[in-house]
């Protein structure tokens, strides 16, 4: 393991305290790894820096490569460091610390809770996240869960307050997405949109998070309920309802499994049809930790906690909706 220590600079970004001569940086804490999820590796790079020969040995060469093309002033955030990281595993906390310069390494992820302002749960797997989250969330931690939050309603319910105070944040980075700046900006010049598909890998419990995300940035219209037609895939089509009560656009995701890399949103309208493949995953996570940092700085949530809720909702009742072959409402899922 890592012994405790001062901050260290990794080769490239990132800024030592004693370098910033910042007394109220925020120490971060980092929570991770579950099997194939490599963004512990991301958010560590991006708010600390890196080092180029310890996350060069870490194994993620997609991340190694994505991050070492970028320029060093869009490495690290003003104000914050990952300080402390715990995975279950000592040999891959090893590996983490080494790549971003984080110094200290507790044996146990509950001793982070007196030893930072701030904690990232970077794992996808939900159905550890109220267990790593509750005693950071108890002794007022403010806490970021990688997606999805939970597909459990009881743990949905006892999060929904932490939602509500700013206490907690999940979500995609797809929410951040640049690719879908533009339609974020110009929504009107689509006319009334009538079809909006999400396409993603892997499977829908995990993968569908990020289509939601980032499609209802972009798209004003409610879930109202979700089917399931027939494919060789995971789909689900939800029914929405406009801002003015209509009926709104059919929102389609299809979750591939095992294919080629594809996190695609297609926005058809009756003025305009645009596709948008996603896949700059640096800046839409860059922007998701800039969000977070603002709301433990401001105890303000940086996403209305409806939404937050709404969306695991929309994924529970897709999960049903598959399992049942029925249309399931949305307020059939209570939290």
């Amino acid at each position: 393991m890592v012994s405790d220590g001062d901050a260290t600079t990794g080769e490239h970004g990132g800024e030592s305290e004693d370098e910033s001569g910042d007394e109220e940086k925020l120490s971060l804490g980092l929570i991770g790894v579950s099997e194939g999820n490599g963004h512990p590796y991301s958010f560590s790079s991006i708010v600390n820096g890196y080092d180029d020969a310890g996350l060069a040995d870490a194994g993620w060469d997609v991340i190694y490569d994505y991050v070492r093309e970028k320029h060093p002033s869009e490495l690290g955030l003003d104000g914050a460091r990952f300080t402390h990281a715990w995975t279950q595993d000592d040999a891959e906390t090893e590996r983490l610390c080494a790549a971003s310069g984080i110094p200290n390494a507790p044996d146990d992820y509950t001793d982070m809770t007196e030893a930072v302002d701030a904690v990232v749960i970077a794992r996808d797997d939900h159905e550890t996240h109220a267990e790593f989250a509750r005693p950071f969330l108890d002794a007022g931690v403010p806490t970021f869960v990688d997606k999805p939050l939970s597909l459990d309603p009881d743990e949905l319910a006892w999060m929904r307050p932490h939602l509500e105070s700013g206490r907690l944040m999940s979500c995609s980075g797809m929410r951040y997405a640049r690719e879908l700046d533009t339609p974020r900006a110009s929504i009107d010049d689509y006319g009334t949109m009538k079809l909006v598909r999400g396409t993603v890998i892997k499977d829908w419990d995990r993968y569908s998070v990020h289509m939601l995300d980032a499609i209802f940035t972009v798209v004003d219209a409610d879930p109202v309920a979700v089917r399931a037609p027939d494919a060789p895939h995971e789909s689900v089509a939800i029914e929405t309802r406009d801002e003015d009560g209509g009926e709104g656009p059919l929102v389609q995701i299809d979750a591939l499994g095992d294919a080629a890399m594809t996190f695609d949103v297609d926005l058809y309208g009756t003025e305009r049809a645009t596709r948008h493949p996603i896949r700059d995953n640096f800046r839409a996570f860059r922007r998701l930790l800039w969000e977070f940092l603002e709301q433990v700085r401001t105890g303000d949530p940086a996403i209305p906690p409806a939404e937050t809720l709404t969306t695991m909702r929309v994924v529970i009742a897709g999960r049903r909706a598959m399992e049942t072959g029925e249309r399931v409402p949305l307020d059939a899922v209570e939290i």
